[in-house]
């Protein structure tokens, strides 16, 4: 069980338990021994589904390897309603379930078995074709076809899939609920999606495990007396988290701003495949590689000042949540849902899109902007409380099962 989609689903589940709720979650690869956490299917028939949907998308797509986890088509899945947690439920909750997980026919028998379903998006794939962003593209909001990802033209693989979501969608009634207010308006313009029941709640934050408080002093190699920028990610040089722009931002800054050079420190976190990718980085930085467990990045986190994000879209990026809670002034793009977590120039900075000195630029304000770290933690408080969503929920499954 890995990814944001995972962490922040798991950080639900407990807030809804912690609420009175008996809420409990199936995964594929359960990782840890939590006992709210239970696993469905058979280790070789998962990993058949997973094999059987890569194969399809890989026939599809003109055997691109580039491109094959890029697309998801929801064709294979476990049929998780004769599950006894699911038996015994009175809702149950979608979140990530693609790569095999869940296909698009199991959603629609669970729904013939009378259960009512909340959706919760982590990224655009529902009103999509086949994408989980569909960057520059449009189409999904009028006809998917032409995909860039399939390099194809006319009528494709993406229209055929988003053919089938709007079907499924038109006949299982389900409560989707995005987790950012730009998703959410990306689902009321798509075509497959219109007239769905779509409404926002954030990810629950669990803000008691991150503290504010500034720890100084050397840690991993990290200088002190520098001004430390921390940027991470499950996996950094995917194309969508944008470590391309995140490498001309440290090229430029070491380029033209000489004095902000001197002045800051680069730290990343996070799974990097192509390691010849940090020779590319121009300004001072220490890779840290994988980061495990909330404690350890908490005291990253309260060794930096600024967390940033070059991520092309975000939907809601949790590195900037954490980063926020734990004092760091987020510098970031507005490709997503940022706006959610930044209000610009009060707790943080939304930089021009892919603009490495507009990047540079936020990076000088947020170190002179002297906004106390006591306030960015409570603004995370505020907006995304694991209590305060967990109860949003509960009025949500209330609402539709009354």
């Amino acid at each position: 069980m890995q990814g944001g989609a995972a962490i922040v689903s798991l950080r639900l589940v407990h807030a809804l338990n912690e609420a009175g709720v008996d809420a409990r979650m199936l995964v594929i690869d359960k990782q840890s021994q939590d006992p709210q956490v239970g696993v469905m299917g058979s280790k070789v028939g998962n990993k058949w589904r997973f094999l059987a949907e890569r194969l399809g998308v890989f026939m599809r797509n003109g055997m691109r390897r580039d491109t094959l986890f890029k697309i998801d088509t929801g064709s294979h899945g476990i049929n998780i309603a004769s599950h006894p947690w699911v038996k015994d439920a009175d809702v149950v909750c979608l979140n990530w379930v693609n790569q095999g997980t869940l296909s698009l026919n199991g959603v629609k028998q669970l729904a013939l078995s009378g259960k009512p379903i909340v959706w919760t998006m982590h990224d655009m794939w529902n009103c999509t074709g086949v994408c989980h962003y569909s960057f520059e593209c449009e189409q999904y909001k009028e006809h998917c076809h032409s995909c860039p990802l399939l390099e194809t033209q006319g009528n494709d693989l993406s229209t055929t899939i988003q053919e089938k979501k709007r079907q499924l969608y038109e006949r299982v009634p389900i409560h989707f609920v995005a987790v950012s207010h730009w998703l959410a308006e990306c689902c009321k313009r798509s075509t497959s999606m219109a007239g769905s029941d779509v409404r926002v709640i954030y990810n629950a934050f669990p803000i008691h495990d991150f503290d504010c408080g500034r720890l100084v002093g050397e840690i991993d190699g990290i200088p002190a007396g520098k001004k430390i920028i921390v940027m991470g990610a499950r996996r950094l040089d995917v194309e969508v988290k944008g470590f391309k722009e995140f490498i001309e931002t440290t090229q430029y800054i070491a380029r033209e701003k000489p004095a902000l050079a001197s002045k800051i420190h680069f730290v990343l976190y996070g799974d990097i495949h192509d390691k010849t990718l940090l020779k590319k980085i121009k300004s001072p930085c220490t890779y840290l590689g994988t980061i495990g467990g909330t404690q350890q990045l908490s005291q990253l986190y309260r060794h930096s000042d600024i967390v940033l994000s070059t991520a092309l879209y975000e939907n809601l990026p949790g590195t900037l949540i954490e980063g926020q809670a734990s004092g760091c002034l987020p510098v970031t793009f507005g490709k997503g849902g940022q706006a959610d977590i930044v209000d610009h120039l009060k707790t943080g900075y939304i930089a021009d899109y892919k603009d490495a000195a507009s990047v540079a630029a936020g990076i000088e304000w947020a170190i002179d902007a002297g906004i106390s770290r006591e306030f960015l933690h409570s603004e995370v408080e505020r907006k995304f409380a694991a209590s305060k969503i967990a109860q949003q929920y509960i009025q949500l499954f209330n609402e539709i099962t009354s």
